[in-house]
């Protein structure tokens, strides 16, 4: 079991082949790692469920390549609210009440 308050801000993260992909932004919420921005200005963010050890890096369970297709590029309760919201719209019809004869 990970303790997430020993997740720090300026940590590296390092794939299960041990190669460094990002850096720890901070802890978002209870469950989220921000990453700090890429190359071209982007943050990423992983979930905690990916790390399986943490000591002076954060360690994730999958290569660097498969994390980076995988980490959202926008915090996951946004994309989750907009789902949510997509989901709803569909379903807004009405409920037919009987009317008494």
């Amino acid at each position: 079991m990970i303790n997430k308050n020993e997740i720090r801000p300026d940590a590296p993260v390092v794939c299960s082949e041990n190669g460094q992909f990002a850096t720890v932004d901070h802890l978002e919420g209870e469950d989220i790692i921000k990453l700090k921005k890429d190359k071209q200005g982007q943050h990423h963010y992983i979930p905690l469920s990916w790390v399986k050890e943490i000591d002076d890096k954060i360690h994730i369970d999958r290569p660097g390549d498969q994390a980076m297709r995988e980490w959202s590029s926008s915090p996951p309760k946004v994309q989750k609210a907009a789902n949510d919201r997509a989901t709803n719209e569909g379903m807004r019809n009405p409920i037919e009440v009987p009317t008494p004869l």
